[in-house]
């Protein structure tokens, strides 16, 4: 009679490498287009001073909507596709370090602990730079500046487009801060992502389990994992959601002088927590561990 609540943990050594990376590029592709407008909300909504502009997450859809268009709600999208690296190499380190942990214990815990903040680290490395870019773009709009830099000609104009707003928005990176402000933010980073994704795998798997429990014998396994994967995206948001707005802050607007005690805690830390798209890219990787 089969068990419910061993539920197989696929390793490294039983993927199809070669599906994996086709498939894993395909399907985070998929999802980012989906959840990107979410992503530009939150961001957004982190910068933003109080509720200066939005005063949440269907009131920023709303604004943006009308005042850029749906192209409005995908600044920065090219740019930020370019994380896809970042993210194979982060499911790479991730099983390979599940792997070699494996030798010196069989805790899934602690291996998906140490894997998921390995992961982190090498991913963030390659990550920041691109999100510092990224994080520019999706602060232009009409009106009032929200960032540090603005685009020429945009977004009143249409003077330049596509990757000349990245461009311009490098330069002006490069001539204020040096190569080093492509690293601005890396120590937030990666205390944000770092905690996030020690703290998803242990939970993602103890959902799991405990879903295993309470479902029929006759419920596939591939619902818990479904089902798992954003309680544990919701989880890992709450405990580092402060973090995150401190590290979009310092990267955006360079240092964290918008945090008022006014907006704290009620409306500082817990700015964009209602868009938790931060982790859901996550979800399409459940399986794979």
């Amino acid at each position: 009679m089969e068990d419910k609540r061993n539920i197989q943990i696929i390793e490294w050594e039983h993927l199809d490498k070669k599906k994996f990376y086709v498939f894993g590029v395909a399907m985070t592709m998929m999802i980012r287009v989906s959840v990107y407008p979410f992503t530009l909300i939150r961001t957004r909504l982190q910068v933003q001073k109080g509720k200066s502009l939005y005063h949440g997450t269907f009131d920023a859809f709303i604004k943006i909507l009308r005042a850029d268009g749906v192209t409005g709600l995908y600044r920065g999208f090219l740019v930020n596709t370019f994380t896809l690296i970042s993210g194979q190499c982060y499911v790479t380190t991730y099983e390979l370090t599940r792997k070699f942990v494996a030798d010196y214990s069989q805790s899934n815990t602690v291996k998906s602990l140490v894997a998921g903040g390995s992961a982190s680290l090498v991913a963030q490395s390659i990550t920041v730079p691109i999100d510092v870019v990224s994080q520019h773009l999706m602060m232009q709009r009409k009106g009032e500046r929200m960032g540090r830099f603005q685009v020429r000609g945009s977004p009143e104009g249409r003077g330049i487009v596509a990757f000349g707003q990245t461009k311009d928005i490098i330069r002006q990176i490069l001539r204020a801060d040096g190569l080093r402000g492509f690293y601005r933010g890396y120590v937030a980073s990666l205390l944000t992502y770092i905690p996030n994704s020690a703290v998803w795998w242990p939970f993602y798997h103890f959902y799991a389990e405990q879903l295993s429990y309470l479902c029929p014998k006759e419920c596939p396994h591939i619902v818990f994992q479904a089902v798992s994967g954003p309680l544990a995206a919701a989880t890992a948001s709450i405990l580092t959601n402060p973090m995150d707005v401190i590290r979009t802050r310092v990267q955006v607007c360079g240092y964290l002088k918008y945090i008022h005690s006014n907006e704290f805690p009620k409306s500082g830390f817990s700015a964009g927590l209602s868009s938790l798209q931060t982790v859901l890219e996550l979800k399409a990787r459940a399986p794979s561990s």
